[in-house]
């Protein structure tokens, strides 16, 4: 018998809210979609460059580099676009070294640990595992998908990491991570680059710098920076048009549509009958079956974890603020995701990011007033546009304006 849809959705097997321990989702997700990997015990070859930080048994992790004998791509900016077959097959071939150690801890391996991460260019690293790790393939909602994993016996860095100046002078300084994220953002500086050198332990004052498991890292990062840009865009002038955006990608559907007025956000998720987390187990609250959440956040911001959609809330929000940042407006925006019953492997929050960040880079389709972009989005979504008004809190609050053409 299957979890309840809403529990499914709201725990993405990330909290283990059906008290199961392991996600029965996610295991069977692994062991379809396992393929075959060549297992060995020693290897040497680039990191891309990356480190696994896990949260089991935290504040004792297992932390270790990454690495392949073959090229990987980790940059999920370029990995948009490319099919889900080669994503899995490409990232099998990522092995994950692993050791104890306590978040606070600073010896030298963890030292190692970080110069990889901080080099801006890939480094050569040999790993040499206690045993040959088992072939498998690891998927989260929220991290990309990842191979093999093996106790580590033995590590060194061959190659030479090319570490920025001002990043290598930040581990000394007594700042706190909140500034040093802005100082390096306005620097130029992205957002997945930031979320690993966050889960690494290198940034805040001294005394308070740990490790932050690598699930942790990519939504608070997420969340740092939109309020960064939040402070900004409240301060902006006020959008003039209605403008939708669309994207589709690895079976999810975006229709992004921004408003006149102050800064607010609302983001749904639709998970279709069939889907990841929507396996038609009972709870569907729309038609056609699909399991529809909302998650809402008014001009003054929120401060409640956005429970009911995990880290894709945070992503939507990043890559609209994001878009918003740097046109220098505010307005009122609404994010429709839809996740089609075709998808049903999950290969990490960053396609919620790039398929929103692409959505803009398409460009607008502009409208004179609400009710004609909300009759447009309807011709773009699966579900009743109906649905999706009945769970609204932005819009149920109208403007005269909102109405008139």
């Amino acid at each position: 018998m299957h979890p309840p849809a809403g529990m499914c959705v709201s725990c993405q097997g990330a909290r283990n809210l059906c008290g199961l321990g392991q996600c029965p989702i996610l295991q069977r997700v692994q062991v379809q979609n396992n393929i075959f990997v060549k297992a060995k015990a020693e290897l040497f070859g680039p990191s891309p460059p990356n480190i696994f930080v896990g949260h089991t048994g935290y504040p004792t992790v297992s932390v270790g580099a990454m690495a392949s004998d073959v090229p990987v791509e980790d940059d999920p900016r370029k990995m948009f676009g490319t099919p889900l077959e080669s994503i899995i097959s490409s990232r099998a071939q990522l092995f994950r070294s692993a050791a104890k150690r306590e978040v606070t801890q600073k010896d030298k391996y963890i030292r190692d640990m970080q110069e990889v991460v901080l080099s801006t260019a890939p480094v050569d690293v040999e790993l040499k595992f206690k045993y040959v790790p088992r072939q498998e393939v690891v998927f989260s909602p929220l991290v990309q998908p990842m191979g093999p994993l093996g106790q580590l016996e033995r590590y060194s860095i061959a190659g030479n990491p090319k570490i920025p100046s001002r990043i290598d002078s930040l581990r000394e300084e007594s700042i706190s991570a909140v500034s040093a994220v802005k100082e390096l953002l306005y620097r130029g500086y992205d957002n997945y680059y930031l979320t690993k050198v966050l889960s690494a332990g290198v940034l805040g004052q001294q005394q308070r710098q740990r490790l932050v498991p690598t699930r942790w890292s990519i939504t608070a990062m997420d969340d740092m920076i939109s309020r960064i840009h939040m402070e900004s865009i409240r301060e902006c002038p006020e959008l003039w048009a209605y403008e939708l955006y669309f994207s589709e990608y690895l079976h999810n559907r975006y229709v992004v549509m921004l408003m006149p007025g102050r800064w607010e956000f609302e983001n749904f998720e639709a998970w279709a009958m069939g889907s990841l987390w929507n396996e038609g187990s009972a709870g569907s609250i729309a038609s056609y079956g699909a399991y529809i959440t909302v998650e809402h956040e008014p001009f003054e911001g929120r401060s409640a974890y956005a429970d009911l959609q995990v880290g894709g809330y945070y992503a939507s929000r990043y890559a609209v603020t994001e878009h918003l940042f740097e046109r220098r407006r505010q307005a009122r925006v609404m994010v429709i995701r839809e996740v089609d019953s075709t998808y049903v492997v999950p290969v990490g929050v960053w396609q919620v990011r790039e398929n929103v960040r692409n959505a803009f880079r398409c460009g607008p389709t502009k409208f004179s007033s609400l009710r004609d972009m909300l009759d447009y989005a309807s011709l773009l979504l699966k579900n009743p546009m109906k649905d999706y008004l009945k769970a609204d809190v932005m819009l149920k609050q109208k403007r005269i304006s909102d109405w008139l053409g």
